[in-house]
């Protein structure tokens, strides 16, 4: 029997070596002994395709990903887990474990010194309060890899997974769906984790799209745009447009007709293309 699987295990280990629990870092580990095999088997690693785990935490899903890859490199931020992770991945050869910071970490030149020029994905069972800024950083990298499977707060995965024009759809929906096709694949209960979260949670896929949806002349001022866009999303779009890129409502109504958008919808109405032809017609040279 793997040890790993026995929470009462995991509970020992991390007495032994004396650690506790931060709020702060919003640690809840992963030990569902069914949940793990079933993430890391969708996540993708394989015989050819390493994998890049995010907060291994005791490394119950690490030692899941070790048996389906044939290199996991786990990065954890906390350096009070690394002489437990020594311990819990002992029996794993493929697994090495790299203290950092997910937010502030090289992972281009992580995956080339890791992995050579080999496929990639990466897995994560990410902090609730870091869930966002996690995923856009590793999307937009653009880092060469082919999918990133995430465990998140199950309404961070129903907004990141919400296509942009229904109701559900949020800012963080548009800027996903800009890099990567999201799917959702499986809800976890509170009860999975260590300590149990107030609130379930749910484990998503990106697949890394080749190419954007839509045709931009400038990035930045897309985002910036759709970010305008959710500020106030119960306004309609001049409304929130003008406050969130600091236009006159004159000069928004007429980027909007430019655009082909009427300034009555509101930004959860708009597909990927219209918001697209609105960042296209602003960037035109009607000043942000």
């Amino acid at each position: 029997m793997n040890r790993l699987t026995d929470i009462a295990y995991i509970k020992e280990v991390l007495s032994r070596h004396g650690f506790t629990f931060s709020k702060a870092l919003g640690q809840n580990f992963l030990v569902n002994p069914s949940v793990c095999p079933k993430m890391a088997a969708m996540c993708g690693g394989s015989e050819t395709v390493g994998v890049i785990e995010i907060g291994p935490g005791a490394g119950v899903l690490t030692a899941e990903l070790a048996k389906v890859a044939y290199k996991v490199v786990a990065v954890e931020l906390d350096k009070r887990l690394l002489p437990v992770l020594a311990e819990t991945l002992s029996g794993h050869d493929n697994v090495k474990v790299v203290q950092g910071d997910a937010m502030q970490l090289d992972f281009v030149r992580l995956i080339r010194e890791e992995f050579g020029g080999g496929e990639v994905v990466i897995c994560a069972n990410l902090p609730y309060y870091i869930t966002s800024p996690v995923i856009m950083r590793l999307l937009e990298e653009k880092l060469p890899i082919r999918s990133l499977t995430v465990m998140v707060q199950k309404e961070a995965a129903d907004r990141i997974c919400a296509v942009p024009g229904t109701r559900a759809a949020g800012a963080i929906s548009a800027a996903v769906h800009y890099y990567a096709e999201p799917e959702m694949l499986f809800k976890v209960s509170a009860g999975s984790f260590l300590p149990a979260p107030k609130v379930d949670s749910a484990v998503i896929r990106l697949h890394i799209r080749q190419e954007p949806p839509v045709q931009v002349t400038d990035e930045a001022l897309f985002f910036k745009t759709v970010r305008a866009a959710f500020l106030q999303r119960r306004k309609t779009l001049a409304n929130s447009l003008s406050a969130g890129l600091s236009m006159p409502k004159t000069e928004v109504h007429a980027i909007l007709e430019k655009a082909g958008v009427p300034s009555a919808f509101r930004a959860e109405q708009l597909s990927m293309q219209q918001f697209a032809a609105i960042a296209n017609v602003v960037g035109e040279g009607i000043g942000v």
